[in-house]
């Protein structure tokens, strides 16, 4: 089953498998990518059968974050942040019930980082990097990562993953709580996957109870929130859309 170019889900038993396909862009994230997410999100949630949802990324990298080309066309819009795929997709990953399993090889950037925050089992390739240069782009924190990431690492060292755009190894992810494992890379997706499929055979409703109990969903929301109102005026400010375009030139190829 194919939702789109850039979006694959595929059926295992009691697991539903969604891969970001976007390798020649590192697995940027897009308006439409949102929208892919959401919906598989919002399916897996309904049906019955999906008991854990597997998310990977193909190619070498597993995401490298909103793509800069879309954050300027949502800041040109006028649309209300609160209106966009991206803050629908941060909600359904906040309200999510069933168990999240996530294959991480090569770069997550951003929200490629901050959306592991949400899952509840993260095995990585040893040649993965995790930075959240939030700060650089002139935004801020976004999934709640403001509450979750100092929770994880403590306040100077999510600090300077935000503001000084510093970046965390595999084996640093490993060592803080941020992931199960660091494997070989040809190892990752089996693992995870083994890791799915494991869940799925577990008593669906004490599995997602216990998640529930696991997560302080309510001050996850109330963060999330804020981060939203303050993302929403750095993305319309003049100051971002200078760093976007210089963003932009940089990556711009050559006569």
């Amino acid at each position: 089953m194919d939702t789109g170019n850039h979006v694959r889900i595929e059926r295992l038993p009691g697991v539903m498998a969604i891969t970001l396909a976007r390798p020649q862009k590192k697995n940027a994230l897009t308006t439409a990518m949102y929208q892919q997410l959401l919906q598989a999100l919002e399916l897996a949630s309904a049906e019955s059968s999906v008991h854990a949802v597997l998310l990977d990324g193909e190619g070498e990298d597993f995401c490298a974050g909103n793509d800069i080309a879309d954050f300027i066309v949502l800041a040109r819009s006028g649309q209300l942040f609160e209106h966009s795929d991206v803050w629908r997709f941060l909600r359904a990953l906040l309200a999510f019930d069933k168990p999240l399993v996530a294959a991480v090889r090569g770069r997550a950037v951003g929200i490629g980082t901050t959306m592991l925050l949400h899952c509840d089992l993260v095995y990585v390739a040893e040649n993965a990097s995790f930075s959240t240069p939030f700060v650089d782009l002139a935004l801020v924190p976004e999934a709640a990562s403001s509450l979750l990431l100092p929770a994880r690492l403590g306040h100077v060292r999510a600090f300077a993953l935000f503001a000084l755009g510093e970046a965390l190894d595999a084996h640093a992810v490993v060592d803080c709580g941020l992931a199960n494992a660091a494997l070989p890379g040809g190892e990752v997706t089996p693992r995870a996957r083994a890791a799915a499929l494991a869940l799925a055979g577990k008593p669906a409703q004490a599995l997602q109870a216990t998640k529930k109990l696991m997560r302080d969903h309510a001050r996850m929301d109330s963060v999330m929130a804020s981060e939203r109102r303050e993302f929403a005026q750095r993305l319309m400010s003049p100051e971002a859309q200078a760093t976007f375009q210089a963003f932009m030139a940089r990556r711009a190829p050559g006569p």
